[in-house]
Formats: C-alpha cells, sequence, structure tokens
C-alpha cells in the first residue's frame, strides 16, 4: 500500500517553511491535523471533498512535510498565528473549516483571538477543554531533552506505539509507517519531542470560557473508543458551543479518520453542503 500525498506550494514564516496544497474547486474548505500528524491523516477524505469544494490541507510547522529546525516555535500559540496568515495568504473570507485534535485549538485560537472568520466549523475529537494530555504525553514533556538522546530505534519503537494507539481497531502497517516516518532521523526525533514539550494547557484554558460566544454552525465529531480524550469531552464540548451538533462514531478511536473513513466523510458532507 502506497500512497502519494505531497504538499507541493511553500509559505515562508519567522521560524521556518509551512508547506501546504489545494484540491478541487468550489467554496472553500481547510482540514487541519492534530499532533504527533500531519496533513495525511485528511488524504481520502481531502480529494472526496475536492469534488465539490476547493479544499487546502497544510502541515503545521515541524509536523509532516513543513520544516523542522532548532529553536522553533511549534506551539498552539503561533500555529494559530500562522493559520490566521495563511488563511489571510489564500485570501479566504470565511472558510468552512474542519479541524481534528491539536488542529482543533488552532482553529478556536484563530477564531476568538485573531478574529479569523469561517462559515461553519467542525471540530474532530479536539484538544479544547481542560484537562488535556496523558500520562505518556506529560511525561515527556517534562523530560524532553532526556527522550531526544534516546537511540533511534528505541525513539522509533516508542513513536510507533505511540501512534498505534490512537486507533481504535488499529492501523494498517503502511498507515503508521507514513505517520511515523516525519519523527525520525536527526531532523525528525527532536522534532518529535519539541512540538510535546511545548504543548501547554494555556493556550486552550485561554479560549476556553469564550466557547458560549461562537455564533456559527458548529458539528462536535468524536470517536467513542477514544482512548487519548474521551467521549466525555464530546458532549461537554457540545454542550458549552450554541447549538453545535454532536456526532459519534462507535468502533473509532482518536483517529477517525483512519477507523472510520466512509462515516465521517458522509457526516462533513452534510454538514459543509
Amino acid at each position: 500500500m502506497s500512497d502519494d500525498w505531497r504538499l507541493t506550494e511553500e509559505f515562508a514564516t519567522p521560524d521556518g517553511v509551512v508547506r501546504w496544497a489545494k484540491l478541487g474547486a468550489g467554496p472553500p474548505v481547510v482540514l487541519l491535523h492534530g499532533t504527533p500528524f500531519s496533513s495525511f491523516v485528511w488524504r481520502d477524505i481531502a480529494r472526496a471533498l475536492a469534488g465539490r469544494y476547493e479544499v487546502h490541507v497544510w502541515d503545521m510547522l515541524g509536523y509532516g512535510q513543513s520544516e523542522m529546525g532548532d529553536g522553533q516555535d511549534v506551539s498552539l500559540a503561533a500555529q494559530s498565528r500562522i493559520f490566521a496568515d495563511l488563511v489571510a495568504h489564500w485570501g479566504l473570507t470565511a472558510p468552512r473549516v474542519v479541524a481534528h485534535d491539536f488542529g482543533g485549538a488552532v482553529a478556536l485560537r484563530a477564531h476568538l483571538l485573531h478574529a479569523v472568520a469561517y462559515d461553519r466549523l467542525a471540530l474532530v475529537d479536539p484538544v479544547a477543554l481542560a484537562p488535556w494530555g496523558s500520562d505518556f504525553f506529560r511525561l515527556v514533556g517534562a523530560n524532553s531533552v532526556v527522550f531526544e538522546r534516546l537511540p533511534p530505534a528505541l525513539h522509533a519503537a516508542l513513536v510507533r506505539e505511540y501512534v498505534g494507539s490512537a486507533s481504535g481497531p488499529g492501523l494498517h502497517p503502511a498507515v503508521l509507517d507514513r505517520l511515523v516516518a516525519p519523527w525520525l532521523g536527526e531532523r525528525g526525533q527532536p522534532a518529535f519531542y519539541r512540538q510535546i514539550a511545548q504543548a501547554d494547557q494555556r493556550y486552550t484554558d485561554e479560549i476556553q470560557v469564550r466557547y458560549g460566544e461562537l455564533d456559527l454552525p458548529a458539528l462536535v465529531c468524536w470517536g467513542e473508543a477514544d482512548s487519548w480524550i474521551p467521549v466525555a469531552k464530546a458532549h461537554e464540548l457540545a454542550a458549552a458551543i450554541p447549538g453545535a451538533r454532536l456526532r459519534l462514531f462507535p468502533g473509532a478511536g482518536h483517529l477517525v479518520q483512519e477507523d472510520t473513513p466512509a462515516q465521517l466523510t458522509a457526516t462533513l458532507a452534510d454538514f459543509l453542503a
């Protein structure tokens, strides 16, 4: 199994180059990925939506095909500023936005703090409500310098196990390979621990009290078997956003895009229409 998913466009930021791509034509839709993933998790859904929409995808700074480097600011605050700049660069006035995991926090911050207008917003298992971060996530964040020095084989095994746990039924080995690959090697290994070290709940605490201000059609999607962020958070978030719809996906874990792609695509297509 192989998939030629390449982001061919570049956008320069003060901390490095972000790579992005555009598919299809029609009303604009933007897809945001989470951590430790990349736009690759949206590949099939992006291609499906491209039959009706102009779909924009991008890899956050320090992720996937975008630039990774020492000293980068890859925090949620930085990513939300970059996203606001990207929307302006693309010339979009009020795109439809679909955001997963950390991408959810990025989209919410861009809208609430940087006044980026959306036509509507779908949040898929987002990082949005306190408390968040697993025991593993906190352990690595507090000891990132130590973990950076792991022998490459041990690091690869750790990342593979961690990424694999995001799926309910389990990922296809080729998909798992593709999601793990950016985090390997001399650039990837420190980048993996860098993004965890800079993850800070204060970036969602700043906006959580403002979810009641959201005045747009909103959809909350959640995998019922999500072991990273419990499904109880889905109900809490949907209740916090005025008029939000809630859609649960039985059997799906945190990576709903991989676990139940047909169901998620159908749900998003209905919501975006």
